[in-house]
């Protein structure tokens, strides 16, 4: 595993009061993570925290930027934006907009799960079809 650089060393350091954050090694980058799912990224320097539909119109407000990334000769715009500038540098400004990540976050691994769900029902709805069938009889 590659060794934090001082910027990400420094930002989990300034989340110790949002809880036990965690950083993770990744796509050259660095992902954060709070109760086993990530809510902000690092790469080259900038942190970016993860936003939703509920969560997105606070950071465009405030003047925060997306995390873009090129795929195929084209920008692709991802949910982690910059936090506000006066936040960056300053725990007690970065902790509230660390905590609407962390409940973005939570609220996307809802949503996922709830995609999952309808096929957990579908399957038992297959074993009482498989059940009602006949064994076939050899004789």
């Amino acid at each position: 595993m590659p060794r934090m650089d001082s910027f990400v060393e420094y930002t989990v350091e300034l989340l110790e009061p949002l809880g036990p954050v965690q950083a993770r090694s990744m796509f050259g980058g660095w992902g954060l993570y709070f109760g086993g799912r990530m809510f902000g990224l690092i790469i080259q320097g900038q942190l970016y925290l993860k936003t939703d539909d509920v969560t997105r119109p606070d950071f465009e407000a405030e003047g925060c930027r997306p995390f873009i990334y090129q795929s195929r000769g084209k920008e692709q715009p991802m949910s982690y934006w910059t936090p506000p500038a006066d936040a960056e540098d300053d725990g007690r400004r970065l902790l509230p907009w660390a905590r609407r990540a962390v409940e973005a976050s939570n609220r996307a691994a809802m949503k996922k799960a709830a995609k999952k769900a309808p096929a957990a029902k579908k399957a038992p709805a297959a074993k009482k079809a498989a059940a009602k069938k006949k064994p076939v009889r050899r004789s």
